[in-house]
C-alpha cells in the first residue's frame, strides 16, 4: 500500500486511505459498500486503487448520464448492482421563474449553510430555467423541511424521479494551448487571457481550486487530469501534453468549461 502514495500528491493521502478502507471492507465483509458523492479526481484515485484487488469491483452513478459527482459502490464479484443501491434523490427547486434568478453558487451556499457537508450533495444542474440537485436519500427529509429560501428568493423543494433530470446546458470546449511552463498561473493566464497579476490576485483571494480543493500556489506544476476551477471564469482540465515546440514551450490539450452567465 505504501507505494501507491508516490503516485499522488501528499494532500490526497486521506482520500486514498478512505477509499482503500471502503474497498477492503467490501472484500472482508463480502458485501457492497457505498461512498458519498465523489468528484472526478477522487474517482480517478478509486480506479487506480481497485486495480490492486482481483475480487472487488466498482460501479459509479450520479443520477444521470454525464454527471460529474457520483457515488461509488464497491462490491464483491457475486453482487449485481442496481440503480437503487446508490440511495439518492433528485430535488427540484420551485421558485418564481419570472421574477427571480438563481445561481449555482447561491444554491450551493444555501445547502452549506444548512450544516451539510459537500459530499452528501451531488450535481447541481440547470437547463437555464429549472434548477435541480441530487442528494443522498437519507438527508432528503431534512432538506425538504429546512430549505425555503435560496438567497433572498423564496423556494419550495420537491422530489422528482431521477429520469426527470434536466439536460444541463454546460458544455466543455476543447483547445490546444502553448505554455511557457506548466505552472498553475501560466495555464490560467493562457486559457482565460488574463494578466499574471490578475491570476495572482485570484489565487491569493481563494478564488481558485485545484481538484476541488482551495489552492493558492501560483508556481505549482499542473499535471494531466488536474482540474482548475476559477471563480467567475469557469474550469480548465489538463487533458494531455502532446509535445514541446521548437522554442521549448509545452503543447497541451485542455478542456474548458466556461462559467454560465
Amino acid at each position: 500500500m505504501d507505494g501507491i502514495y508516490q503516485h499522488f500528491r501528499p494532500e490526497e493521502a486521506s482520500v486514498i486511505d478512505s477509499l482503500n478502507e471502503a474497498i477492503v471492507r467490501a472484500k472482508d465483509e463480502y458485501r457492497p459498500i457505498l461512498t458519498h458523492f465523489l468528484n472526478p479526481r477522487q474517482h480517478f484515485i478509486a480506479d487506480v486503487l481497485i486495480g490492486r484487488f482481483d475480487d472487488v469491483k466498482l460501479k459509479t452513478f450520479g443520477g444521470f448520464l454525464g454527471s460529474e459527482r457520483k457515488r461509488i459502490l464497491f462490491y464483491p464479484e457475486y453482487y449485481e448492482p442496481q440503480d437503487n443501491d446508490f440511495s439518492m434523490s433528485l430535488l427540484e427547486i420551485n421558485y418564481p421563474v419570472k421574477f427571480a434568478k438563481l445561481e449555482h453558487r447561491t444554491i450551493l451556499g444555501t445547502l452549506a449553510n444548512c450544516g451539510l457537508e459537500r459530499d452528501v450533495i451531488g450535481d447541481i444542474i440547470t437547463d437555464g430555467t429549472k434548477w435541480q440537485f441530487f442528494c443522498e436519500k437519507e438527508i432528503e427529509p431534512y432538506l425538504l423541511e429546512n430549505i425555503d429560501k435560496v438567497g433572498k428568493v423564496k423556494v419550495k423543494l420537491g422530489e422528482i424521479p431521477l429520469q426527470n433530470a434536466v439536460s444541463p446546458i454546460e458544455e466543455w470546449d476543447h483547445a490546444t494551448v502553448i505554455l511557457s511552463s506548466l505552472r498553475c498561473d501560466v495555464l490560467i493566464s493562457s486559457v482565460y487571457n488574463l494578466s499574471r497579476k490578475h491570476v495572482k490576485d485570484l489565487l491569493q483571494t481563494n478564488k481558485v481550486s485545484l481538484n476541488w480543493m482551495i489552492f493558492s500556489k501560483a508556481d505549482f506544476e499542473i499535471r494531466v487530469h488536474d482540474v482548475l476551477s476559477v471563480r467567475g471564469y469557469g474550469r480548465v482540465r489538463m487533458d494531455e501534453l502532446t509535445g514541446v515546440s521548437k522554442k521549448g514551450k509545452f503543447i497541451a490539450k485542455v478542456s474548458v468549461l466556461k462559467k454560465l452567465r
